[in-house]
C-alpha cells in the first residue's frame, strides 16, 4: 500500500538570489524541509545552479537564501513552487531561473515520480511541432479543394502505427491545432480541410472560433 503525501506543515518554498543585482534577483526556486535550502551552497557539481553560485562567489559574494513561504504542507509547497517557477520562467523559456526540473505542482502517487524535463527538450518539441504545422498548412494551400487527414498522413510520412494498427493520430492532432488557430477550416459536408486567408484567420481567432481536434 503506497504512502500518502506528508501533511505536516513543515515544508517551505525558498529562493536562491543573486546579490549582484539590485534588488537581488532569484535564480533558483525550490521547496524543502530542514536545511534543504542551504544544501545547494555545499553542492559541488556541474549544474547551472552550481555554476551560478561559483560565479557569485568568484566576486567575493554569497548567494542570498530566502524562505519565501513557511509552514506549508507538501501539497501546498509543491503548488506554490510550481506557480513561482512558472511566473519567473526558466532561462530556456526566456526567464531568469536555472531550474532544470519543471514541477507539475502535484504529489506523485504510487510509483509515479516527479517528471524530469531535460534542458532544451521542450524547445526541440516546439520547433518540430511548428515545422509539422507549416508543412500541413503548405500542403493545404497548394490544394484549394482541400486535404484530408489521410492525405496529410500519407504524403508527409506521418502514418501512425500503434500495436500494428494505423490510426494517423499525429496528422489528426496537427489538423486540430491548425483549426483551433483559425488557419484551417473543415469544408462542410466533407472530410477535407482548406487553408483560410490571413484575414479569415484573424477574424476567427478574434471570435474564438476553432474548437478542438474533435471537429477534425
Amino acid at each position: 500500500m503506497s504512502k500518502g503525501p506528508r501533511l505536516a506543515a513543515d515544508f517551505y518554498v525558498y529562493a536562491l538570489k543573486d546579490p549582484r543585482t539590485s534588488p537581488a534577483r532569484p535564480f533558483y526556486i525550490g521547496k524543502g524541509t530542514g536545511v534543504r535550502a542551504e544544501d545547494h551552497l555545499r553542492a559541488d557539481d556541474d549544474s547551472l545552479k552550481s555554476r551560478r553560485i561559483q560565479e557569485i562567489r568568484s566576486q567575493g559574494l554569497e548567494p542570498i537564501v530566502e524562505l519565501l513561504v513557511k509552514d506549508l504542507t507538501e501539497p501546498e509547497a509543491l503548488r506554490i513552487e510550481a506557480e513561482l517557477i512558472a511566473a519567473f520562467g526558466t532561462i530556456r523559456e526566456g526567464g531568469c531561473l536555472v531550474n532544470q526540473v519543471v514541477p507539475s505542482g502535484r504529489i506523485a502517487r504510487g510509483r509515479r515520480r516527479q517528471l524530469v524535463v531535460p534542458l532544451g527538450v521542450r524547445d526541440k518539441a516546439q520547433i518540430g511541432l511548428q515545422l509539422l504545422k507549416d508543412a500541413v498548412l503548405e500542403l493545404a494551400r497548394a490544394n484549394p479543394e482541400g486535404v484530408t487527414n489521410a492525405d496529410c498522413a500519407s504524403v508527409l510520412g506521418l502514418r501512425s502505427d500503434y500495436k500494428g494498427g494505423s490510426k494517423d493520430y499525429l496528422s489528426f492532432s496537427i489538423l486540430g491545432l491548425l483549426i483551433r488557430e483559425g488557419r484551417l477550416e473543415r469544408i462542410p459536408g466533407s472530410r477535407r480541410h482548406r487553408a483560410t486567408s490571413i484575414r479569415e484567420s484573424t477574424e476567427r481567432l478574434e471570435r474564438g472560433v476553432g474548437g478542438g481536434a474533435k471537429n477534425v
